[in-house]
């Protein structure tokens, strides 16, 4: 289907109970950074009981360090589907095998890169993010995503001995197009993995049957939550299949050909703060309903 543009006069529905949101292209404006005009929107959504969540490739420790006080109990899905958090608990962990982990390992360090591409990994854990480049421009990149990252002179320690993790995903960073080492290096793992295109610069290598929908579904089941009462919204492409659990689904105007496409709804571009937007007018026609129930009784 192709989606059709909202506008301020689209009629939404009265009883939302969740709202699912990507972070970078969609909740984040041009700055990356989370709009001021939010937080009140965030104490509305509260004292009308909708669950707010950010779905986002971030690690947990990230997104909780974004919404901070705001969020002490909130439900999250972190590192692309792979951590989830109901109400400040969490409740879902997909972990890749140590011997898979390792492989990953080896086939970047190995690798012969195409001219003009430099690369580096990410071991992304249950408790820490682990990396073995300490220059500046990619431990910059690193911690706009990984706020608790540990270096380590060898990535296989995070899989091996005795201060092992669980690893979640494996995260590459490229300075130029990802896409071309992604295709090369980890398209024999393709059939027992997903290797996800998670923005211009990063590729996630992450368990075949997780991705953000699993995690929204997830949500959904243990907070008894129906998908005519979510409101999902995105714009890349590991946000494709989360937009399929909600029936109000929203594709930024900025967003991937295929999202603009699969989605329900066009929301105006983040640098035009579409998620805010299309957030507040669902607030007041619920609350003009409401008004107008009150009123009739």
């Amino acid at each position: 289907m192709n989606a059709t543009p909202w506008t301020q006069s689209t009629p939404l529905p009265g009883d939302i109970a969740m709202v699912v949101a990507d972070m970078d292209g969609t909740l984040l404006d041009g700055d990356s950074r989370i709009p001021e005009g939010f937080w009140p929107l965030l104490a509305r959504l509260q004292r009308a009981g909708i669950e707010f969540v950010p779905a986002s490739g971030r690690q947990i420790f990230t997104l909780r360090d974004m919404f901070g006080d705001a969020m002490p109990t909130g439900s999250f899905i972190a590192e692309n589907g792979n951590l989830v958090v109901a109400r400040g608990r969490t409740t879902g962990v997909t972990a890749l095998p140590a011997h898979a982990v390792a492989q990953m390992i080896d086939v970047l360090a190995g690798a012969d890169l195409p001219q003009g591409h430099d690369v580096g990994m990410v071991v992304c854990g249950e408790h820490s993010a682990y990396t073995n480049r300490k220059d500046t421009p990619f431990v910059d990149e690193c911690r706009k995503y990984y706020h608790r990252l540990t270096f380590l002179d060898d990535l296989h320690e995070a899989v091996m001995g005795p201060h092992a993790d669980r690893i979640l995903k494996v995260a590459v960073f490229d300075f130029g197009d990802v896409r071309v080492p992604a295709d090369a290096l980890f398209a024999p793992l393709r059939d027992r993995y997903q290797v996800v295109v998670s923005g211009a610069h990063w590729v996630d290598i992450m368990d075949a049957h997780t991705d953000k929908r699993r995690g929204v579904v997830t949500l959904q089941e243990q907070l008894g939550i129906t998908p005519a009462q979510t409101m999902v919204f995105g714009d890349y492409l590991n946000d494709l299949q989360m937009l399929g659990a909600g029936e109000w689904s929203f594709a930024m105007a900025n967003a991937y050909p295929d999202l603009l496409r699969e989605a329900r709804y066009i929301a105006p571009a983040n640098t035009e703060y579409g998620v805010l937007r299309v957030i507040d007018a669902m607030l007041r026609q619920r609350e003009s309903q409401r008004r107008h129930a009150d009123a009739a009784n």
